[in-house]
């Protein structure tokens, strides 16, 4: 069971110039081989898989709440992409009157990379695919039973996962690109460092002189800094107020890169930042043609619910 918490792991940048062909490169980041849609799949079947729980519980634990954060993980690319697309569909509509009346309102948007980021199931918003429009499918999906081959197979998914990200962040100079990778890549560190402990602990193997790989430059990345000042690359999160408290058995020594100390974080998850409220874009039927109408409707069933007219969530 997963706890939702209406917050994003860390804070993104309002929608800013639309950059639809570097939501495409973003969409590796969700739905690539090596994307967040495979990591959180991968470490939740294998945490839905896990044998002998109660005898491996340290281990057990650690799979279990990396697979909770990297749920938030799939939020925030999504977010991303989300942002970098918000304004292309209405920009192209006005852009189509203005030359064409009566013809193809959307028709600049005919030469962007991935058009089903605005044909189903897009509704300029991000799709479950990769960076070429390929499907994020089950076969990306390893859990093979076997503790030690599932932490090797998670280390290494980590890595592949770090060399995507930092090849986005040079691709795509989008502020909510660069502020999504330069999280990403703290985070990604974190669950590199978790699997090769756990490795460790278990079989006497010391994966971490393979560290940093692949070799980026962390620290030298602006938009890492800030998470590295707060000391995210070093902080595990439980994600459950009571439960997975055992992780501390595993994530502990000090970090291969840096020799500070890994802790188990005393918050049980991020403080995170408030989403921002993405304008409707009806060029796309996104969440409709008439968006007022539908927030009309809400606000009068909040009424009759007892509830505030105006709507009670918070967003930035």
């Amino acid at each position: 069971m997963i706890l939702r918490i209406d917050r994003l792991q860390t804070e993104l940048p309002p929608p800013s110039d639309p950059d639809p062909d570097g939501a495409a490169a973003v969409q590796e980041l969700l739905g690539g081989k090596f994307g967040e849609m495979s990591t959180f799949m991968n470490y939740t079947y294998q945490s839905f898989n896990f044998r002998n729980r109660q005898g491996a519980r340290p281990f057990y634990d650690l799979v279990a709440s990396i697979a909770a954060e990297e749920f938030g993980h799939i939020e925030l690319v999504s977010a991303t992409i989300n942002t970098m697309l918000t304004g292309t569909a209405d920009r192209a509509l006005l852009s189509g009157r203005a030359r064409r009346a009566g013809g193809a309102p959307l028709g600049d948007l005919k030469s962007v990379r991935n058009t089903q980021h605005y044909l189903a199931p897009g509704g300029a918003g991000a799709v479950v695919q990769d960076s070429m429009g390929k499907p994020w499918n089950g076969d990306n999906v390893f859990s093979s039973g076997d503790l030690i081959e599932d932490l090797t197979h998670n280390f290494f998914l980590e890595t592949g996962a770090r060399s995507g990200k930092l090849r986005v962040y040079e691709m795509v100079d989008h502020p909510a690109a660069r502020a999504l990778t330069g999280y990403l890549l703290v985070r990604g560190g974190v669950h590199q460092v978790a699997y090769a402990r756990a490795l460790e602990n278990l079989t006497g193997a010391d994966l971490t002189k393979l560290f940093p790989s692949p070799r980026i430059p962390t620290e030298k990345i602006p938009e890492c800094r800030p998470h590295l000042d707060r000391g995210e690359h070093l902080k595990l999160y439980r994600f459950s107020q009571d439960d997975f408290k055992e992780i501390s058995a595993v994530f502990n020594g000090r970090h291969p890169e840096t020799g500070e100390q890994l802790v188990v974080a005393e918050e049980t998850h991020p403080v995170g930042a408030l989403a921002h409220d993405l304008p409707p874009q009806p060029a796309v039927f996104a969440p409709g043609p008439e968006p007022e109408e539908i927030a009309e409707i809400a606000a009068r069933l909040r009424t009759a619910a007892g509830l505030p007219r105006k709507p009670t969530g918070n967003v930035a």
